[in-house]
């Protein structure tokens, strides 16, 4: 149990890495795509490291898949409204 939350911790600290990763670039260009990259992979953080923290048990975790959703979703409609304004 302890090397499975030593590894959760590990890949919530690469999306939060990520996450400041995108937000560096979106201070400098103020591209939306990369806002939506940075708070997509914050929102994955977030849902990742909640399941490392409180314990919930294998029933209950459907809500996460619904942050991973949203997080995909922000993404996806980034790109369309990117590609759209050309």
């Amino acid at each position: 149990m302890t090397l499975i939350v030593f590894l959760s911790g590990a890949v919530t600290l690469g999306f939060a890495a990520a996450a400041l990763f995108f937000l560096r670039f979106w201070r400098d260009t103020h591209d939306e795509l990369f806002l939506a990259f940075a708070i997509a992979f914050l929102l994955l953080g977030i849902a990742q490291a909640s399941l490392a923290l409180v314990g919930i048990p294998d029933e209950q975790r459907s809500w996460v898949y619904l942050v991973r959703l949203v997080a995909f979703l922000t993404i996806i409609f980034a790109i369309l409204r990117k590609n759209r304004a050309r």
